[in-house]
């Protein structure tokens, strides 16, 4: 399918940010908003982004790449990776003026910025899904471990724990909810380790997760061992012998065709 490539510019917190917009003639109602991080360009092992967002065009999938601020061509100053949700936010409210007829966005992220995705995937309505390459979830050495969330996390993965909690009150729905929201509160607890706070998150979204895993890098394997150990609802696909960026074509390829595939499954 033929698709075209236009830049933008939208503002948040007073500062210019800049955007790219990859549009097929046909567009889907599902788009994807890529998150980006830390000092970078559109070269090199980044140019991943460019051509990710080309092969979705191709598939029917709108597709928006920006710079948050401080990062790349927008204004601003730089800010942690977990603290880019009013730069999100930004980012869906442009994206959607330009698509009006979208009705939902996957966020796509690699390593922190996977992180970010998911931190704030669960606060907004409009993200359906998020696709996360290799996230970033370790602990500095000495972080305190919070009292009282692991146990729960683990539960939330647990089919008879959920059957328990629905026969056990008068309305099931509402008591599953209630704890969703306490996974919501825990995933913006910035006092929190950061791989609780991802863990929170996952546990508390309503929607779709894509977890993509290099296969030769040694932080995936820490991210595969936590998602199993608490059985949170995400699919897991690990790409053999690839690095932290997934560095080379034949990589990059098998990422974009599983992240075009999934995201058209559902």
């Amino acid at each position: 399918m033929d698709a075209t490539q236009r830049t933008m510019q939208f503002t948040c917190g007073g500062n210019s940010l800049i955007g790219i917009l990859d549009l097929p003639e046909r567009p889907l109602a599902r788009g994807v908003l890529v998150v980006t991080s830390a000092p970078q360009y559109r070269i090199g092992n980044h140019r991943h982004f460019t051509l990710l967002a080309r092969l979705l065009a191709a598939r029917g999938i709108p597709v928006m790449r920006f710079d948050h601020r401080g990062m790349g061509d927008s204004e601003g100053e730089a800010r942690p990776i977990d603290a880019l949700g009013d730069d999100l936010q930004a980012a869906m409210r442009a994206f959607f003026a330009q698509m009006p007829a979208m009705q939902d966005v996957v966020l796509w992220g690699l390593g922190d910025a996977a992180t970010a995705a998911v931190l704030y995937a669960h606060a907004d309505t409009r993200v359906s899904g998020v696709v996360l390459l290799n996230p970033w979830m370790q602990t500095p050495a000495g972080t305190a471990r919070a009292h009282g969330l692991p146990p729960l996390l683990a539960r939330l993965g647990e089919l008879d724990f959920w059957k328990r909690v629905a026969s056990d009150s008068h309305n099931g729905e509402d008591s599953v909810a209630a704890l969703r929201q306490h996974m919501r509160a825990a995933a913006a607890d910035a006092s929190l380790p950061l791989p609780q706070r991802v863990l929170a998150s996952l546990a508390g979204f309503d929607g779709a997760a894509l977890v993509i895993l290099g296969g030769d890098e040694p932080g995936a394997r820490h991210v595969d061992a936590l998602l199993k150990r608490h059985e949170l609802r995400c699919k897991c696909v690990t790409i053999d012998g690839a690095d932290r960026t997934f560095a080379s074509r034949a990589w990059r390829d098998a990422v974009a065709e599983v992240s075009a595939n999934w995201i058209a499954s559902w």
